[in-house]
């Protein structure tokens, strides 16, 4: 039994050295992508009612949404908008109000989501402005990532006292980029 005792210890003693920890590193990689682009939804159509030769008449055209889904490090983005004239009939003169009589305002925003700044066009009626040429109804700068706002303008058409009857119809083209 002695030996077997000396046999295991020499055995015991004969253990392989202790050996320095080893360690390996994994470099690990992903990519984010944005879940979309930047885009604009509107109403198709509107009505605003009716009114009489020499008075305005106007309402809201439903809701405007600007998506950023660009996943951007400076998401900023302006939407625009612009107006053309409304006819009815033939489109003759004394059937045309022109561009230069419709006013917009964006009005506040309805829903907002992400990081950075989001700021109006117009505030209210007394910020209102003529939409005969590209005006901007509502912007977004800083931030990072995606974001999204929705608002809900208001058109005003002051119809001329020399209108004739009809229904007019016309255009009002919102543009984001």
């Amino acid at each position: 039994m002695v030996t077997g005792l000396a046999g295991l210890a020499l055995v015991a003693g004969l253990a392989a050295p202790a050996r320095a920890e080893d360690t390996g590193t994994t470099i690990v990689t992903f990519s984010v992508t944005g879940a979309g682009g930047l885009d604009i939804t509107v109403p198709a159509s509107a009505n605003l009612g009716s009114g009489t030769a020499g008075t305005t008449v106007s309402g809201q055209l439903g809701p405007i949404t600007v998506i950023d889904q660009r996943a951007s490090l400076t998401p900023n983005w302006t939407a625009t908008v612009t107006g053309s004239d409304f006819t009815t009939g033939a489109a003759t003169a004394e059937e045309t109000i022109p561009a230069i009589n419709v006013l917009y305002w964006s009005g506040p925003a309805t829903a907002t989501a992400g990081t950075g700044t989001f700021t109006l066009g117009q505030a209210n009626a007394g910020a209102a402005v003529i939409i005969n040429v590209p005006r901007t109804a509502f912007s977004h700068t800083g931030g990072t990532g995606s974001n999204f706002a929705t608002w809900n303008p208001t058109l005003a058409v002051a119809i001329p006292p020399d209108a004739v009857g009809g229904t007019y119809t016309g255009t009002v083209t919102h543009s984001v980029l």
